[in-house]
């Protein structure tokens, strides 16, 4: 194993003494089970003492959710479905207007989510890479905490390349004035006022705790990247929902939700079904999953959800009169079967 260097030695030892690391955490001290590799970057990494770290994932997964493969479409340059902008689901991994550049690397076609006791673990499967081999768009995951529909955190990584577990390139956001989704939750609110998740917590390892959020690539079967985030960043919420990115530019976390910040005729549409707005215009190169359901079997009517099969019983939402509608918003319809606001048939101008 790889010796530390004596500065660091010191600098180990002071902490030590104090019992404390920056951030106000319990020093762990390295054990011999720690990779040679994250060991030499924990005692080296200049400015940045890691402590704990990501490990392996867990051996059973805990939700999963597939999404669509629009290489399959891609010559005749649309998305094969999930593409609606109104309900905030993307199916857009192409370049704007003309729709005749596909981004494999930008084209989610399976998600997975593990959790241990610290970590949470995001893994978001690409189609394919860039024409360099890399993953050179960002990648993150939402976190819906009070499973209302809109974002709470969003932990991004942009450009990974490494194979190994590491702070670079990996920041994580906050809305903590909670304008995110705005009145309507996953439905289109143009003209609401809201700043997206607005306070950066975490960039590169430098924040509070420098540990909080890690990612790496996996290569060896499609290609994939790993995002873990510590579960201590959300007060260890034992229920939750998620769902994952992948995008270039546009995927900026000040302009969450994009169907409150741009209207349809802006954006566009990856369905040509949808003549009056396809093509993608101003909300390009940008996909996402549907949300899944972490620590709880969902009822059915969570905003976002994935598409599940839900067993009813006596009083459940799926009995019609069972579930009053709350007010639907423009272009959208209560279903009183499934409980939720359904959005009018396309070819409507909003």
């Amino acid at each position: 194993m790889k010796h530390l260097s004596f500065s660091s030695i010191l600098v180990v030892l002071s902490l030590s003494a104090c019992g404390l690391f920056p951030g106000g955490s319990e020093l762990q001290e390295p054990t011999e089970e720690l990779p040679e590799v994250q060991a030499e970057i924990a005692a080296t990494e200049p400015g940045v003492l890691h402590i704990t770290w990501p490990g392996e994932l867990p051996a059973e997964r805990i939700n999963h959710a597939g999404d669509h493969d629009s290489s399959k479409t891609a010559a005749s340059r649309q998305a094969p479905g999930g593409d609606r902008f109104t309900l905030g689901k993307y199916e857009r991994p192409f370049n704007a207007n003309t729709m005749d550049v596909y981004f494999p690397y930008l084209d989610i076609i399976d998600t997975f989510v593990y959790q241990d006791e610290q970590w949470a673990y995001g893994v978001i499967t690409l189609q394919g890479t860039d024409s360099n081999g890399n993953l050179g768009g960002k990648y993150g995951i939402e976190f819906d905490l009070d499973i209302d529909g809109k974002g709470d955190w969003l932990a991004l990584v942009s450009q990974p390349a490494s194979s190994e577990w590491t702070t670079d390139g990996v920041q994580v956001y906050h809305d903590a004035n909670h304008t995110v989704g705005c009145e309507y939750a996953m439905k289109s609110d143009y003209g609401s006022e809201g700043d997206g998740f607005e306070e950066l917590v975490f960039d590169a390892g430098e924040g509070n705790d420098p540990d909080l959020a890690w990612a790496r690539v996996i290569t060896d079967t499609s290609p994939s990247v790993q995002i873990a985030i510590k579960l201590t960043a959300f007060e260890n919420s034992e229920k939750y929902m998620l769902n994952m990115w992948a995008g270039n530019s546009d995927l900026d976390p000040a302009l969450f939700d994009f169907n409150d910040i741009l209207t349809h005729e802006q954006a566009g549409a990856a369905d040509p079904g949808y003549e009056l707005f396809y093509p993608i215009k101003e909300l390009a190169e940008l996909d996402n999953s549907c949300r899944i359901t972490v620590g709880f079997e969902p009822a059915g009517n969570e905003p976002g959800l994935c598409e599940t099969l839900i067993p009813r019983g006596p009083g459940a939402p799926s009995i019609p009169g069972a579930c009053p509608s709350p007010g639907c918003p423009p272009l959208f319809h209560w279903d009183p079967i499934s409980c939720e606001c359904v959005e009018d048939p396309p070819g409507k101008l909003e």
